[in-house]
C-alpha cells in the first residue's frame, strides 16, 4: 500500500506558503498574501494549546460496505470502519489524537477526514486542496492535533458529497472538570438516507445542478421533464411512497416546506431518516432507569434535513449547543440543522418512549426508543406532542458566563452575502462560486490578534446552516458560541470571533449539495 508521506504533502503546501495565489497565475500586484496552513504561525499557536501529553492512536479505514439499517433494509455505502455511525472516538480535553485515515474506495475515489467544530492547526483540518492534498485511493494520511477544548464534536469527508454517505461518526471530548451532574449519556447521531436504496448522493447532485426548473429525479436515478408547476413542488413519487410492491421508498427533488424554516425547507425528500444507523420501524434503543438523568448529546450528521427532536413524554434541558455551555433553557423540542449539535438533560420517566426526528418541512421522521420499562414498541409514524411544543432557536440562547466573549467593538466587518437559487443551482457566497482549482480566488481576509464581525445577509429564499471551519464565532452580543448556525432566508445575522487560529479556513452552508455548488469561501489570515 502506498502511503502519503505527510511532510511531503505539508512541504508541497508551506511551499506555496505566502505566495499562493501567485501559483493561480493571477497578477498579484493588488492582491494580499495568505498565511500557510502549515506555516510557522501555525505552529507557534498549536504550542499554546494545553495538552495532556496522552495521545490517541487510531485508525479509520475509508472503504465500500454493505449496511444494515434494521427493518430488513440493507443498502450498499460507504462507509468509515464498515459500520454507520462509524466507532466513536472519545477523549479528553488536551489529549491529542493520531488518526491515520486509509482510504480503501474504489477507483480513483479521493477522500479526507474533516473535523468538525474542532479549533486546531490549520494543515490537519481535512479540507482538500486548501490544507491538504486529497488522500488518493490505496493510500493513507495521519492526522495528528491537540483537542483542548472539550464538547460534542463529528468527523467526515470533506470531498465532494461525500458526507450523505455513512462516512461520519462522533467525537466526544469530555471536560475533565464536568460541571454538568447526570447518571448516564446516550449519543444521539441523525441523518437523512438516500444511498444505495434508488440513487446516489452523486445522482442527486448530477440532477440538481442541471437545475430544478428543467428536470425532475426519479427515485432510480433517471430523468423526466418537469412540469409546469413550481421547480420545488414537482410531481415525481413521495418520498416515503413505495415504487412497487416490495420496493424501497423513492426520493424527490424539492417540495419540502417549512414555515418555521422561512419557506423551503431542502432539496431533497429522502426514503429513510435514521437515528443511530437505523430506521424507525426497528429502532435503535436505549435502556436506562427510572428517574435517571440522562445527558443526550444529538449529532445532525445529515446533508439536506433540519431535525425537529422531541422524547415523547418529557421537557429536554438545552445545556450546550456545538460543544460551548449555554445558560440552561427547557424545552419541548429543539431545531437541529446539518452540522449542529446540542446536548440537553432529561429525567427519565418510567416506561417506553419515542425519540423522534422530525425531518422539518418534509412530513417524514427518524425515530429511536427509550425504554425504562415495560412497554410496546411505539408506531414508527408517532409524533408526540412535545414537537408541537416550546423551542428555543440559537438565537434565543445566552453564551455561559465562562465562554462569553469580552464585549468589545469589531476590528473588522465582513459581509457574506447568500446568494443563488434553486431554479439555477447556482448557490455562492458574495456572488462568487467557491472553485477548488482556483481556492484562493476571492478570500474573505482577517489578520490575527482582531476581533471580526461577520454579517450573513440572506439574499435567497432558502434557509442555509452557515459553517467555520477552526473557530467558534458568538450570535449577537450575548448569544451562544456556535461553529454552525441557521440563517434565514431574506434575513441578517451578525456573527463575531476572535481571530486567533492562523491559516485557510472554509466558511460554508452545511448543506452538502448548497456547498458542492459552490456556496463556499476562504477565511485567509493575512501575512
Amino acid at each position: 500500500m502506498n502511503s502519503i508521506n505527510r511532510r511531503t504533502v505539508l512541504a508541497g503546501l508551506g511551499a506555496a506558503g505566502t505566495g499562493l495565489l501567485a501559483a493561480c497565475g493571477k497578477d498579484v500586484s493588488n492582491t494580499p498574501s495568505l498565511l500557510s496552513p502549515s506555516g510557522s504561525q501555525v505552529a507557534r499557536v498549536e504550542k499554546k494549546r494545553s495538552g495532556t501529553g496522552r495521545v490517541h492512536s487510531l485508525n479509520v479505514t475509508a472503504a465500500p460496505a454493505t449496511l444494515d439499517l434494521g427493518g430488513g433494509v440493507r443498502v450498499n455505502s460507504w462507509a468509515f470502519g464498515g459500520q454507520v455511525p462509524g466507532k466513536e472516538i472519545r477523549i479528553s480535553a488536551g489529549d491529542t489524537i493520531a488518526a491515520e485515515l486509509s482510504n480503501q474506495l474504489p477507483g480513483a475515489t479521493t477522500t479526507s477526514i474533516h473535523w468538525h467544530g474542532i479549533s486546531l492547526r490549520g494543515d490537519m483540518d481535512g479540507v482538500p486542496p486548501v490544507t491538504q492534498a486529497p488522500v488518493r485511493a490505496g493510500s493513507n494520511f495521519t492526522y495528528r492535533f491537540v483537542a483542548d477544548k472539550p464538547g460534542t464534536y463529528f468527523f467526515h469527508p470533506h470531498v465532494g458529497v461525500q458526507v450523505d454517505r455513512a462516512m461520519y461518526a462522533p467525537l466526544i471530548i469530555e471536560d475533565p472538570r464536568e460541571p454538568l451532574s447526570y447518571d448516564d449519556e446516550w449519543v444521539v447521531v441523525l441523518d437523512d438516507w438516500l444511498d444505495g436504496v434508488t440513487g446516489t448522493p452523486d445522482d442527486v447532485f448530477a440532477a440538481l445542478s442541471h437545475g430544478m426548473s428543467g428536470m425532475n429525479m426519479k427515485g432510480d436515478g433517471s430523468r423526466r421533464p418537469a412540469s409546469s408547476r413550481h421547480p420545488s413542488m414537482p410531481t415525481s413519487p413521495s418520498a416515503s411512497a413505495p415504487s412497487g410492491e416490495g420496493a424501497p421508498p423513492r426520493f424527490r427533488l424539492g417540495g419540502a416546506a417549512s414555515p418555521l424554516l422561512g419557506r423551503d425547507a431542502g432539496d431533497v425528500k429522502y426514503p429513510y431518516h435514521l437515528i443511530n444507523g437505523r430506521v424507525p420501524t426497528d429502532p435503535a434503543v436505549y435502556s436506562g432507569k427510572h428517574g435517571s438523568r440522562v445527558r443526550l448529546r444529538i449529532i445532525n450528521a445529515g446533508a439536506d434535513t433540519a431535525y425537529r427532536v422531541a422524547l415523547g413524554g418529557h421537557r429536554l434541558t438545552i445545556t450546550h449547543t456545538d460543544g460551548f455551555p449555554v445558560e440552561h433553557e427547557e424545552v419541548d423540542t429543539l431545531l437541529v440543522a446539518m452540522g449542529e449539535r446540542y446536548d440537553v438533560l432529561v429525567t427519565l420517566d418510567d416506561g417506553v418512549f419515542p425519540l423522534v426526528a422530525l425531518a422539518e418541512g418534509k412530513d417524514v421522521s427518524g425515530m429511536a426508543m427509550v425504554r425504562t420499562g415495560s412497554g410496546s414498541l411505539p408506531d414508527p409514524a408517532v409524533r408526540p406532542g412535545e414537537l408541537d411544543g416550546r423551542t428555543v432557536t440559537a438565537g434565543q440562547l445566552r453564551a455561559s458566563d465562562g465562554v462569553r466573549l469580552e464585549a468589545k467593538e469589531p476590528d473588522q466587518v465582513l459581509r457574506v452575502k447568500l446568494t443563488g437559487s434553486m431554479g439555477a443551482y447556482d448557490w455562492a457566497l458574495n456572488g462568487h462560486r467557491f472553485d477548488m482549482a482556483d481556492p484562493t480566488a476571492n478570500p474573505l481576509l482577517v489578520q490575527e490578534g482582531r476581533r471580526v464581525r461577520l454579517d450573513f445577509v440572506n439574499a435567497t429564499n432558502m434557509w442555509h446552516p452557515m459553517h467555520l471551519h477552526g473557530h467558534t464565532y458568538q450570535l449577537g452580543d450575548t448569544g451562544p458560541r456556535k461553529d454552525t448556525a441557521i440563517v434565514l432566508p431574506r434575513s441578517k445575522m451578525s456573527v463575531a470571533f476572535d481571530a486567533d487560529n492562523p491559516g485557510q479556513w472554509m466558511l460554508h452552508c452545511h448543506n452538502a449539495y448548497h456547498s458542492e455548488a459552490g456556496m463556499m469561501a476562504l477565511v485567509a489570515y493575512g501575512a
